[in-house]
């Protein structure tokens, strides 16, 4: 099936939760286009023409966001 994604193992999700810099900036990583997606505005130039573009200050919040919510609150409930 193509533009399937593979789920982040458990045990780096588990040692993201624990603060551990790899597993976190793979956890990031893993989610790299869905926050690029969301942080994507239009923006018109001056002679009218509608362009996309990454909002680098909206993208390095969502990723921040996601950081701090992972360190933070993050509960992984039993299997």
């Amino acid at each position: 099936m193509a533009g399937r994604v593979k789920p982040i193992p458990v045990p780096v999700i588990l040692a993201a939760v624990n603060g551990d810099e790899g597993a976190l900036a793979a956890v990031v990583a893993h989610y790299q286009s869905y926050i690029r997606a969301l942080a994507t505005r239009p923006l018109k130039d001056d002679y009218g023409n509608t362009y996309l573009c990454v909002d680098e200050d909206m993208r390095l919040r969502l990723e921040a966001k996601l950081i701090y919510s992972i360190v933070t609150g993050f509960k992984v409930l039993p299997v």
